[in-house]
């Protein structure tokens, strides 16, 4: 049955990214090979929205938004987009090294994860 999951960055500056996810995030890594780092991911959930094609995103979730980002922010991380109130949680995302953006959010929906 179903253990885990198993979520992939796509990045030009992979190393960059690597070294913000550990060294930044805090996220445990093992190497499995070569380099290949596979860092550990706090719980998750999976969610199936309809939509007109195909596709997934990757958000990051928190407790408290804002102290979440201000502490990121005390670590250098760049705040890409601004915290707006999506009715579902609030929603912001995170500048990373690669130029790229990491969604972060703090969830009003029930959760699986939450009691």
């Amino acid at each position: 049955m179903i253990n885990g999951l198993h979520a992939i960055v796509f990045s030009p500056e992979a190393d960059k990214v690597r070294s913000f996810l550990g060294d930044v995030l805090g996220l445990p890594a093992v190497d499995a090979g070569q380099g290949w780092l596979i860092f550990a991911a706090p719980p998750a959930e999976l969610a199936v929205h309809p939509a007109g094609s195909h596709g997934h995103e990757l958000y990051l979730m928190c407790d408290d938004i804002h102290a979440t980002l201000a502490e990121l922010a005390g670590k250098g991380v760049e705040v890409a987009r601004e915290v707006s109130d999506r009715g579902w949680g609030l929603l912001a995302a995170i500048r990373l090294p690669d130029g790229g953006e990491l969604a972060i959010y703090e969830p009003r929906h029930p959760s699986p994860l939450r009691p």
